[in-house]
Order: C-alpha cells, then structure tokens, then sequence
C-alpha cells in the first residue's frame, strides 16, 4: 500500500480517532464503563479520503450506524424503566385486599 499520499496519515489518524470514539461508545452499551464525554471536532484539511482507506472509513460508517441504533433501543428501554420507576413511586403503599371465599 503506498502511504505517500500526504493526506493519508492524517486520515488514517482520524479514522482511527473516530473507531476508539466507537468502541468507547460500544463499551458502555455493555456496561463497561462510560466514555469521556468530550465533543468530537472534525480534523482540518484533511483534503479527500485516500482510496486505499475506502473500506476502512465505510466499515467505521456501518459500525457507528449499528451503534446508532443500539444506542436509539437503550434509550427507549432507559426512558420506559424511569417511567416505570416514577409510576410506582407515585402510587404509594399498596393497601391489603381481603376476599372471604368460604363465605
């Protein structure tokens, strides 16, 4: 692979910086631990993509779209158990209920 190409390094370093930021994010959705949360700012003339990190770049598309939507389904289920949680906080003591069945 010919890495002559001045904007591959850079590139590259990008990429890579993106794949940590997505395995950080993968990390967390099992529960491992929670990724700093620093804003992503996008690198400076990076000029175009090399095509030898083509299919680099599109599978680090792919993976951040699948955590996308795993990160999308966590939310869900987080908001429905806080709203359960609040519901049962809020109806109180359950009272007893007696049935007299032999009667």
């Amino acid at each position: 692979m010919d890495t002559s190409d001045p904007f591959y390094d850079r590139w590259a370093a990008a990429l890579t910086e993106l794949e940590l930021d997505v395995a950080d994010t993968e990390a967390m959705l099992l529960g491992d631990h929670l990724p700093a949360a620093e804003p992503w700012e996008p690198p400076q003339d990076l000029g175009p993509l090399p095509l030898p990190l083509r299919d680099r770049a599109q599978r680090l598309v792919e993976r951040q779209r699948e955590v996308a939507q795993r990160l999308a389904e966590a939310l869900v289920l987080s908001r429905r158990q806080a709203r359960l949680n609040e519901s049962l906080k809020t109806a109180g003591p359950a009272n007893p209920v007696y049935l007299d069945a032999s009667g």
